[in-house]
């Protein structure tokens, strides 16, 4: 490298320069004279035209999903109704009850199928307020028909598990309240009745039906020679679709739910959120091709986006029950509403409601000896997702801390529904006398496609050859230990 050396005149200028620069002040940056959004968009100017109406159906689409994913407690309910109401037919008198119990060819999320099932749909503004008579010791609800729970009926609920009069009174109803009955206001006109009585062991489902059907449903101001008689249609044994639509009919049937209820059902943020694809209460629902092109995609990415949620576990850690074990809540530590400490959950309400259905209190509240648990398993002890393909075993300890009782059912991953297989009812209970226990009380049960040679047959329960699967966990009257973890299921271990 050369370096340049001065000449003496040259030096001395340097210096003076020199001096002269330090004792001045220093020199301004050229000042920006254009705004930030101005110089970030199109230099002040409009986009391309072809451009601007991409962004717009971009726009159109996100929030075609955003409607989908906040919808979706609505639409689930809805699609149980109309499958409920094509195969039993509709009334307030209409309570179908699945008197052998729910099996596989019952198309409905997350069904029990170790309870016997009462469940029916009441229509406030066709009726006005309606008078349900509950029999005692049912667990059930209702739900208004975004599945927020009106009440809790039975032993969390007001009549304790003795049964009472419950009254259902449309949204923003001013007439006559009277007395006597335990009385709740709903949101929405539309109104979803779940109860489920509990079978003896054997188990023996004629004593639970039996109490199921000493429920009575009639408009408050009508006489008894008037009310229609009840009807309790066995739906045991029949292929009911009781499912959600997957395809364009999720729009034209939250329109039609739109238009029915009224405004205050829905806040006006959303109503906005739904205006912006057209879904206007009142106002005719006419997408353009292209808009329904985009509808019909996001019916279709909205439920894969809702699964990739699912499989990944959330950052902090609420949704798993323990330290050391891969079971999660289907709640992530939300209330039943799916509030968490400062926000509503949108995204662990979404997931649920695309495999499950009714949330309410009893299921989320840690009340010792009553309500429900549900511990869902759908790893394996290797952190793998569970397959239909492989074997499975799981340990349950003895002292399982379920006072009413506890059983175990396979489901389908995508939706919740049974997988079907020679078996139809993919559960096993502590309710059936045939279950074999090992000598220190703990049960073992066994998954797969095939029974293991050293698998009880009353103990294996059946997947489905290379369809994923969830295993739930259910403990109705949980008790302390649960709560306090002292029990704890074992993770399902795959064999070799």
């Amino acid at each position: 490298m050369k370096i340049k050396r001065l000449t003496g005149s040259s030096m001395i200028c340097a210096m003076l320069l020199g001096a002269t620069t330090l004792g001045a002040a220093p020199v301004m940056a050229q000042e920006e004279t254009t705004p930030p959004l101005v110089r970030q968009l199109y230099n002040g100017n409009w986009p391309p035209p072809e451009e601007a109406q991409q962004l717009r159906d971009e726009l159109y689409y996100q929030r075609a999903i955003h409607a989908y994913m906040t919808m979706i407690p609505a639409l689930n309910v809805i699609g149980m109704r109309d499958g409920s109401e094509a195969a039993f037919g509709k009334g307030y008198n209409v309570l179908p009850i699945w008197k052998d119990r729910m099996d596989a060819r019952a198309w409905v999320p997350t069904p029990n199928a170790d309870v016997i099932y009462s469940m029916s749909y009441l229509d406030l503004k066709e009726t006005g307020p309606l008078v349900v008579a509950a029999p005692p010791g049912v667990i059930g609800m209702f739900t208004d028909f975004f599945q927020r729970t009106i009440t809790d009926v039975g032993a969390i609920g007001p009549d304790r598990a003795r049964g009472g009069l419950y009254l259902l009174l449309p949204p923003g109803y001013d007439g006559e309240v009277p007395g006597g009955y335990f009385a709740f206001e709903s949101s929405t006109y539309n109104v979803f009745l779940f109860f489920r009585t509990v079978m003896e062991p054997g188990p023996d489902p004629k004593p639970a039906v039996a109490l199921a059907e000493r429920t009575r449903i009639y408009p408050l101001y009508e006489v008894e020679k008037r009310v229609k008689p009840m009807e309790f249609p066995n739906g045991s044994g029949k292929r009911v679709d009781m499912m959600y639509p997957v395809d364009f009919a999720y729009w034209t049937k939250l329109k039609e739910f739109v238009d029915y209820e009224p405004v205050g059902a829905i806040s006006p943020e959303l109503r906005g959120v739904l205006a912006s694809i057209g879904i206007v209460k009142g106002e005719p629902f006419e997408p353009t091709d292209r808009e329904r092109e985009l509808l019909e995609k996001a019916v279709d990415v909205a439920p894969r986006m809702i699964m990739a949620l699912r499989m990944a576990p959330r950052a902090d850690g609420r949704d798993l029950y323990y330290d050391d074990r891969n079971y999660v809540r289907a709640w992530a530590g939300a209330t039943a509403d799916w509030m968490q400490n400062s926000y509503l959950d949108v995204n662990q309400r979404a997931t649920f409601f695309q495999y499950a259905y009714s949330s309410a209190p009893a299921m989320v509240m840690r009340t010792i000896g009553a309500g429900s648990k549900y511990p869902v398993a759908f790893l394996d002890s290797e952190g793998e997702l569970l397959n239909g393909t492989n074997g499975y075993k799981l340990h349950l300890p003895a002292g399982i801390p379920a006072k009413a009782f506890w059983a175990v059912t396979l489901y389908n991953v995508t939706d919740g529904t049974m997988p079907e297989t020679p078996q139809l009812l993919p559960s096993k209970n502590s309710l059936d006398a045939s279950i074999v226990k090992n000598d220190d009380g703990s049960v073992d049960l066994w998954f797969g496609p095939e029974k293991p040679a050293d698998a009880p047959e009353q103990n294996w329960i059946q997947s489905i050859d290379g369809r994923a699967f969830m295993a739930v966990i259910r403990l109705y009257g949980a008790d302390l230990d649960f709560f306090d973890q002292a029990w704890r299921p074992d993770d399902v271990v795959k064999l070799n």
